[in-house]
C-alpha cells in the first residue's frame, strides 16, 4: 500500500494553469465539461444566511480530501463544498482497497487519511485554488461558495485541542494563506497578491457516524453552536425509520435482499424520539445564539459484508447510491411532517442528473454527490446536473429556485390552497401560476410562505413518487461493469480512459509513446569491453499509455472496479512517486521516482523488487545497480558502454526507464509528474 501524500502547492498551481493552457483542461477535466451558468436563472441557495451561487456541491467524501478534488468539484458547478470529515484520530490506516461500486456503493472507509494539520493546508490550498481560477477568467465565476467542515465522532475528540485549533484554521486562514502566498512560483506570481478570504468556513456538518448516544449528539453540535461559533447540520442516519420499516422498503419494495443492517446499529444509533427532541431544543438555541441549524439526510446505512471485494477483515460496509436515496427521502419525508418547514435540510443519497433537479424542487439545500462521481465520467457529470436543473426551470420559466420550488412538482396550487390569503391575491397567484408569470410578483408578502407550503407538498408527491420508481430497484442496478477476461499489463490496455475521470484526486494519467517493438537485451562484459546478447521485446501497441501519481492514490481500488481488464491499474501500470521520501517509503511497490540535477535528471525504478538508477546528465545515459555502474549510448549500448559490471546486465529497466521518462516529459506532457519534476529543485 502506498500512502497518501498532499501534492505541493507549487506542483499543483504549475500542472493547473500548464494545463489549462496547453489543453484546455484542469486535472483531466476538460473546460468542455466545466459546469456554466445559465444567465437567465439565478441557481443560488441560501444557507445559514450565506449565498451559494448553486444548489450543488460533493458530499465529504473521496471528493473534498485533497485540494485538487475541491477544485474539481467546484469547477462541476459545486457551490457548497462539504470538506472530508476530520477527526482527533488522524493516524488511521484504511482498508485497502475501500470503495466498490459495480453496482450501487459500498464503502469501508469514512474519515480523513491524512493528518490534521495537512487536512487544514488542503483545504485552505483549494479554497486559494477555486480564487486563482476566478482571477484566470477561464473558468466559470457564477457566483458565491460555500465551503462546509466536516468534524467527527464525539465529544471528547472534537472538543480536543487538535481539532480547535482545526476549526480556528479555517475560521481564520490569514497565517496559512501568507504561507502559502509564498510558495506560489515565479511564472504565477501575480497571484500572490489576490484578496485571499482568510474566513474559509463557518458552516459544519456533524457527523456522529454510527452509534453515537443521542444525548452526545446534543452534546457535541451545543458546543459547536456556543463555544466555536459555528452554524451547525447534524447528518443523521437511515436506521431513524426503525427496523420494520427500513427493511419494508430495502428489502420487500426495492429488492435488496442481501443487504442486512446490523441488529446492533437499531439499538446504538439514536430513536426518532431521541432525534427529534434534541432537533427542537438545538434550533431553538441556534436561534437564540443567532447561527444557524439544520440537518442531513442521510448517512450512509451499515450493512454485513457479504461480498468479496473488500479485505476480509472488514465485518461491515456502508451502503450509498441508488438505493439509499429512496429511504434518505422518506426520511426527509417524516422529518417534515413532524417539523414543517421550520429546519432546513440538506440531502445527500443516490443524487444523480437524473433527480438532482428533483431534490433541488423540494426544498432540499445544499443537495451532494458522492457515488455518481465515482462512476464513469467522475466530475464530468456536474454540468450534466447543472444542466439538468436549468432546463427544467427555463421549462417552468422560474427564474430562481425559489419559483422553481412552487412549480417543480406540480403543487403550486394545492400549496396555495392551505395559505389563507385574501380572494383576490390568491386569484393572482393562481393566474401566474397557470401562465407562468413572476410567481414573486404575484405572490407579494406571501411569497415566502408559498415556497414554504411547497416544499412540503413536494416532498410527499416526490416520496410516494420514488418509492414507486423502479430505477432505485435492485434489478436496475445488478449489471457490473464488463471485464473482458484479460489481464493489465506495464504497457497497453483496452484504452478506455475511465481510469482517469474516475479517479477523485486525479492520480491516474495518460502520456505517449511511439509505437513499436523495441529491444530489451543483455549486456555481458567480455575481454575488449562489453557484448549485446538479445534477451526480449518490449512492444508497444498503443500510442497512449496510463500511469498512475503515487502521492495522489489511496489505493481506494474504484479503477479497478471500472476497468474492463483485470488487475487494477494503479497496481500494474507504472506508478510515479513525487519524491525520493515517498518512493522509499513504498519499498513493497514497484515504481519510479525522477529527480532533477544539474545538467540533467536521475530516475530511480524498483521493478519485481529490484531498484535500477538512470541518470541524464550527458550525452550518454549512466545505468547504475547493485553489480553495475555503466555509461552508454542506448543506440549502441555495445559499442559505447563503459564502467564496471560483475556479470550480464540487464537493460530491459533501462529501456522502460528511458521511454517513461521521454514520454512523461514531453513538452507537451501535462501531469503531476512533470509538475513535480519542474517544481523541485536541483539536486
Amino acid at each position: 500500500m502506498v500512502d497518501l501524500v498532499p501534492i505541493p502547492f507549487g506542483v499543483l498551481i504549475a500542472r493547473l494553469f500548464r494545463e489549462l493552457e496547453q489543453k484546455r483542461a484542469v486535472f483531466d477535466l476538460p473546460v468542455r465539461r466545466f459546469a456554466q451558468r445559465n444567465s437567465a436563472h439565478d441557481l443560488s441557495v441560501i444557507c445559514h444566511g450565506q449565498r451559494a451561487a448553486s444548489p450543488l456541491g460533493p458530499a465529504a467524501g473521496p471528493h473534498t480530501q485533497m485540494a485538487q478534488n475541491i477544485a474539481l468539484s467546484w469547477l462541476a458547478g459545486g457551490r457548497v463544498i462539504e470538506l472530508k470529515t476530520v477527526q482527533i484520530k488522524d493516524d488511521l490506516r484504511i482498508p485497502r482497497p475501500c470503495i466498490d461500486v459495480q453496482t450501487v456503493g459500498f464503502n469501508v472507509e469514512w474519515s480523513q487519511e491524512l493528518t490534521l494539520a495537512q487536512s487544514l493546508e488542503e483545504y485552505v490550498k483549494g479554497a486559494m485554488l477555486v480564487e486563482m481560477l476566478k482571477a484566470s477568467g477561464l473558468a466559470p465565476d457564477f457566483g458565491d461558495t460555500i465551503f462546509d467542515m466536516s468534524v467527527g465522532y464525539n465529544l471528547a475528540g472534537v472538543s480536543s485541542d487538535k481539532l480547535r485549533a482545526f476549526m480556528a484554521g479555517l475560521l481564520d486562514a490569514g497565517p496559512l494563506i501568507e504561507k502559502l502566498r509564498a510558495q506560489i512560483p515565479e511564472p504565477w506570481k501575480h497571484l500572490r497578491d489576490l484578496p485571499y478570504p482568510t474566513r474559509i468556513s463557518d458552516t459544519l456538518t456533524l457527523s456522529t457516524f454510527h452509534g453515537c448516544p443521542p444525548e452526545e449528539i446534543e452534546r457535541i453540535a451545543a458546543f459547536l453552536l456556543e463555544e466555536i461559533g459555528l452554524h451547525v447540520v447534524i447528518k443523521l442516519n437511515p436506521t431513524l425509520l426503525g427496523r420494520d420499516e427500513l427493511y419494508g422498503m430495502l428489502h420487500d419494495r426495492l429488492g435488496y435482499t442481501e443487504l442486512i443492517v446490523p441488529e446492533t446499529a437499531f439499538d446504538t444509533d439514536a430513536s426518532w424520539d431521541a432525534v427529534a427532541g434534541f432537533v427542537d431544543r438545538l434550533d431553538r438555541l441556534a436561534a437564540k445564539l443567532g447561527r444557524g441549524f439544520g440537518v442531513k439526510f442521510s448517512n450512509t446505512l451499515v450493512v454485513h459484508n457479504h461480498k468479496h471485494f473488500f479485505p476480509a477483515s472488514e465485518q461491515q460496509m456502508y451502503l450509498s447510491g441508488a438505493p439509499l436515496h429512496p429511504l434518505a427521502i422518506a426520511l426527509v419525508q417524516k422529518f417534515r411532517s413532524a417539523f414543517g418547514d421550520r429546519i432546513p435540510v440538506s440531502f445527500s443519497a443516490g443524487i444523480d442528473a437524473e433527480n438532482f433537479a428533483d431534490a433541488v424542487g423540494i426544498g432540499l439545500r445544499p443537495v451532494t454527490v458522492c457515488t455518481d462521481l465515482l462512476k464513469p465520467g467522475g466530475y464530468r457529470h456536474g454540468y450534466r446536473y447543472i444542466g439538468a436543473l436549468t432546463d427544467r426551470m427555463k421549462a417552468a420559466m422560474a427564474p430562481d429556485i425559489d419559483s422553481f420550488v412552487i412549480a417543480a412538482h406540480g403543487q403550486g396550487e394545492a400549496a396555495l390552497a392551505v395559505l389563507d390569503l385574501p380572494p383576490d391575491l390568491a386569484a393572482a397567484c393562481r393566474t401566474a401560476l397557470a401562465e407562468k408569470g413572476d410567481l414573486r410578483v404575484a405572490a407579494g408578502g406571501a411569497f415566502d410562505a408559498w415556497v414554504a407550503a411547497a416544499r412540503l407538498h413536494n416532498t410527499e408527491v416526490y416520496a410516494e413518487r420514488v418509492m414507486r420508481d423502479e430505477r432505485y430497484c435492485a434489478a436496475a442496478n445488478a449489471t457490473v461493469p464488463k471485464k473482458i477476461g484479460r489481464h493489465l499489463v506495464m504497457f497497453d490496455c483496452f484504452t478506455c480512459d475511465k481510469c482517469i475521470p474516475v479517479c477523485p484526486n486525479d492520480a491516474n494519467f495518460s502520456f505517449a509513446i511511439p509505437p513499436g517493438r523495441y529491444p530489451a537485451e543483455r549486456l555481458r562484459p567480455a575481454a575488449n569491453g562489453f557484448v549485446v546478447e538479445p534477451a526480449d521485446t518490449i512492444a508497444i501497441t498503443k500510442p497512449r499509455q496510463f500511469g498512475t501519481f503515487a502521492d495522489a492514490c489511496n489505493e481506494c481500488g474504484n479503477c479497478d472496479v471500472l476497468c474492463p481488464e483485470d488487475g487494477g491499474p494503479h497496481l500494474v501500470k507504472p506508478l510515479f512517486f513525487g519524491s525520493l521520501e515517498s518512493f522509499s517509503a513504498a519499498p513493497h511497490r514497484d515504481g519510479f521516482v525522477i529527480e532533477r540535477l544539474a545538467g540533467g535528471v536521475r530516475m530511480r525504478a524498483r521493478l519485481n523488487g529490484r531498484t535500477v538508477c538512470m541518470e541524464t546528465e550527458d550525452s550518454r545515459l549512466r545505468y547504475i545497480g547493485n553489480s553495475f555502474d555503466l555509461r552508454l549510448d542506448l543506440a549502441d549500448p555495445a559499442g559505447t558502454a563503459q564502467g564496471h559490471a560483475d556479470g550480464p546486465v540487464d537493460l530491459t529497466p533501462l529501456r522502460i526507464m528511458d521511454h517513461l521518462l521521454r514520454a512523461v516529459t514531453a513538452s507537451q506532457a501535462v501531469n503531476f509528474v512533470s509538475a513535480s519534476l519542474e517544481h523541485s529543485s536541483v539536486n
